[in-house]
């Protein structure tokens, strides 16, 4: 099993909801996130002054999957968080040891599946 972890910019929030569901999965978390990568930021101007933004807003998406899924799961986030400009985000996937349904008790595969 793998945990899959996207940080991408918020405007593409439902395109990724939307592309993973049809992708199969069952669940996700999504929480709101600032952060920077290459682009460092940006700077912007307020009543006639410059400022420097340095952490900026992202969507940070986890989710579970069984082995098999997580070359889909992964091209369906690049394909609807991509807009081909700095600062799309990244996708991470990790080693998954245990899930457990807390209601149920029903352990790994079984706990994620619909």
């Amino acid at each position: 099993m793998k945990i899959i972890t996207a940080v991408f910019k918020p405007s593409r929030l439902d395109a990724v909801i939307e592309a993973i569901s049809e992708a199969g999965a069952t669940g996700l978390t999504v929480t709101e996130v600032r952060g920077y990568g290459r682009q460092q930021g940006k700077t912007e101007v307020y009543r006639g002054a410059e400022y420097e933004v340095r952490l900026l807003p992202k969507v940070k998406v986890e989710l579970a999957c069984a082995d098999d899924d997580v070359e889909r799961m992964v091209d369906a986030i690049t394909q609807a968080a991509n807009t081909g400009t700095i600062g799309d985000g990244k996708i991470f996937v990790h080693d998954l040891e245990s899930i457990l349904r807390i209601r149920t008790g029903e352990r790994d595969e079984q706990a994620i599946s619909g």
